[in-house]
């Protein structure tokens, strides 16, 4: 039986797999378990068409079972986990497909301390799903009622504004993907002094993520360079991610993020432990850049939630992924791309020179993705052809590369990466195996 939660949280296309039927009996399980009557809740969402929908029938299954609930609106994903730490509220809620086009939408949950919830924590509430006759259903006075909580994005916006940096005669232009920071960034940016160029800041619930965002940020280089800006950023639609542009144009990822953070603290040995998490996905730039420096690159699987696992297990400060998820562990528990962007340049400032000059200091090695839309993707181990393949490639490539395959836990898709310090070879292998994987795995 396939797992209802994936790497984060439920996904789905809205009103067909993701259905209001649905979110009204998730709604109704994960507030049993989570904190059952009279406690609160916040929900949140992204900018789609679909998220009043999902929100009305959450609410509805949560309240159903005697929880508060209050409607935060449309707010970043790490803005709703701030809210729900520093609140008094038992857990929170985004209804967001985060990077995804505007049909998909999704579910995730965080607790009482803004973290994502566990493996386990979520398998209970879908256990709880199956035995809906078992869960609570009060009446008159124990049901519980919606309240209007927009006012505390603002909250969120003020605490970004105690990281800010300076930002008085610099250029920043912020791509806002038709997404949730749309409102936030350029305010929190805005009001750090900064003059603020804005991209994509007009959602109409359908045009989220398209052609602009950090899987596309192709028209924020353009538009760094021409309007002459000291730097640019590309949030995704849900707002967790960023991507970095200097004033060249050139586009930097998570990874360097992470290599430029963890190797200006360990200069002033500041970094204790030498640590900084990535994932599998992580590029062998980036541990080579650590090294250097004599820090060590610990690997997770895919998801922020899986990074921050394993940053309180080896009390590593830093950690995230080359999609632009960065978790900066003493002031956050889950990957903010405003947050990220606001500690880049408070470390372009420290270190008194250009992201582009820092950058340069960071090789990333050549590595190509392909996905692959398979319907057997989960069983791609099972096939012998594929499977062979992908053992013979990790073969070849030996020590000079690195082959990752795994099915996608927020996309239909088997994404096969191949990492190699040849472009060539990293080329021609993802090629290979995804043209084998699509006749194999149809």
């Amino acid at each position: 039986m396939t797992r209802l939660f994936g790497t984060d949280g439920v996904r789905g296309v809205a009103n067909l797999e993701l259905t209001p039927e649905l979110a009204l009996r998730l709604g109704r399980a994960a507030g049993d378990v989570l904190g059952g009557p009279g406690h609160r809740v916040l929900i949140g969402r992204d900018t789609r068409r679909s998220g009043r929908m999902l929100e009305s029938a959450l609410a509805a299954g949560l309240c159903s079972v005697g929880m508060e609930v209050r409607l935060v609106g449309h707010v970043p994903t790490p803005g709703l986990a701030y809210l729900t730490r520093a609140g008094d509220c038992v857990a929170g809620a985004v209804i967001s497909a985060s990077h995804n086009p505007a049909p998909d939408n999704g579910i995730k949950f965080f607790d009482r301390q803004g973290l994502k919830l566990p493996d386990a924590v979520e398998d209970e509430i879908e256990a709880a799903m199956t035995g809906e006759d078992r869960l609570p259903r009060p009446t008159e006075g124990g049901i519980g009622l919606v309240g209007d909580a927009r006012g505390l994005v603002k909250d969120y916006e003020d605490f970004l504004g105690t990281v800010a940096p300076p930002l008085e005669g610099m250029r920043i232009v912020l791509d806002c993907a038709n997404g949730a920071t749309y409102r936030v960034a350029p305010a929190v940016f805005a009001h750090a002094g900064a003059e603020v160029v804005t991209l994509f800041d007009t959602p109409d619930g359908a045009n989220i993520n398209e052609g602009c965002g950090a899987t596309q940020p192709e028209a924020l280089a353009a538009a760094v360079v021409e309007r002459r800006a000291d730097a640019g950023f590309a949030f995704d639609g849900d707002g967790d991610r960023v991507i970095s542009v200097d004033a060249g144009g050139a586009i930097h990822d998570g990874d360097t993020v992470l290599a430029l953070v963890a190797r200006h603290f360990a200069r002033a040995k500041k970094l204790a432990p030498p640590v900084v998490v990535g994932t599998v996905m992580s590029n062998g730039g980036l541990e080579a850049a650590l090294a250097r420096d004599g820090v060590t690159l610990v690997r997770a699987k895919v998801g922020d939630r899986y990074v921050w696992e394993e940053m309180c297990r080896t009390g590593a400060r830093f950690g995230g992924e080359p999609s632009g998820h960065v978790i900066f562990r003493d002031v956050a528990t889950t990957g903010d791309g405003i947050l990220t962007a606001l500690e880049l340049l408070q470390l372009v400032r420290a270190e008194g020179r250009p992201l582009a000059a820092l950058a340069a200091d960071v090789e990333h090695w050549p590595q190509v993705t392909h996905n692959v839309r398979a319907r057997r993707r989960a069983e791609w181990e099972s096939s012998p052809a594929f499977a062979g393949a992908v053992r013979e490639a990790v073969a070849a490539l030996g020590s000079a590369g690195r082959l990752v395959v795994r099915p996608s836990g927020t996309e239909p898709v088997l994404r096969i990466t191949v990492e190699a310090r040849d472009a060539a070879v990293a080329s021609t292998t993802a090629e290979r195996l995804a043209a084998l994987a699509q006749k194999e795995l149809r």
